[in-house]
């Protein structure tokens, strides 16, 4: 005599299982899923057999179809280099004004820029290239020694200060601490951070104008505009490199700063050179 349970309703053995009160009905799985189910073991049989799959002390089984991840990969990565040979090659025998032109090699110099950019500029000017104290930003459209693609080519290609690189950009402000009085650095420091904000004494300022032609103008202009053939910066455009206030620009007026900017050429090569050249005008500050 059989102790399975018979649902009274249906007159489909149970399980067994309850809960509650609630038994679940031994009902077969679809032919048709049994079916799908086999197939999906011998698929899985038949992968094992065909692609590397199991796993051994040292490696794992080949496969009888010799497949490997890794070789595709690297035939990718192959395919991708020959493909770029040939927008190199363009870029290298071209001027970085007509790379800018071809809306085909702008577009893939600005991305070999942009790789280059995180890699080796990144650290100094920040990963959006908005610069940090010491280090312009060079998505504004002020630029110290000019922001047209030629000139960013020449001061990614020499670098600024370099000493290693005999066309480096060379320009250092003189130590007025061994020039002016106190009284007088206080002044063209009051008068500068008066072109843009309020002075903290505008008599000082007033003063300050007069210390500031006599001995900034030459490089700085008379309207303190700056002048890019020296490197000479805007100080009426209230963008500040080493620093804010009217104690900042006493420092620098006192002991200035000099930052030095590496001479990529060398390191990098004018093909990589160029797409950073296009990258960086492309930020929206290049002239």
């Amino acid at each position: 005599m059989s102790d399975k349970h018979i649902d009274e309703l249906s007159g489909v053995e149970t399980t067994g299982h309850e809960w509650d009160g609630i038994r679940e009905l031994n009902n077969p799985m679809p032919r048709w899923w049994v079916w799908t189910f086999y197939v999906t073991i011998l698929w899985a049989v038949g992968y094992a057999i065909a692609y590397p799959s199991i796993p051994l002390i040292r490696d794992t089984t080949k496969g009888l179809l010799g497949f490997s991840s890794r070789a595709e990969l690297q035939q990718q990565v192959e395919e991708a280099k020959v493909g770029q040979t040939r927008f190199h090659d363009l870029i290298a025998a071209k001027t970085v004004r007509e790379i800018d032109a071809d809306p085909t090699l702008r577009e893939f110099a600005i991305a070999g820029g942009a790789s280059a950019f995180k890699v080796n500029c990144a650290p100094c000017h920040g990963s959006g290239a908005t610069g940090a104290p010491g280090f312009p930003n060079l998505n504004d459209d002020e630029w110290l020694w000019g922001g047209d693609l030629e000139a960013i080519q020449k001061t990614v290609s020499h670098g600024i200060r370099f000493d290693a690189d005999p066309e480096t950009h060379s320009s250092e402000m003189p130590a007025f601490g061994d020039m002016l009085d106190h009284t007088q650095i206080r002044q063209v420091a009051a008068y500068v951070w008066g072109l843009t904000n309020t002075p903290s004494d505008p008599a000082l300022a007033k003063a300050g104008r007069q210390v500031f032609l006599d001995n900034c103008a030459a490089c700085h202009g008379e309207d303190a505009k700056g002048k890019q053939e020296m490197g000479a910066p805007d100080l009426a455009d209230a963008i500040w490199l080493k620093g804010r206030g009217e104690d900042a620009i006493i420092r620098q007026v006192t002991a200035p700063k000099h930052g030095v900017m590496p001479a990529w050429s060398a390191r990098l090569g004018e093909t990589t050179v160029k797409e950073l050249s296009v990258f960086v005008h492309s930020l929206g500050g290049g002239k």
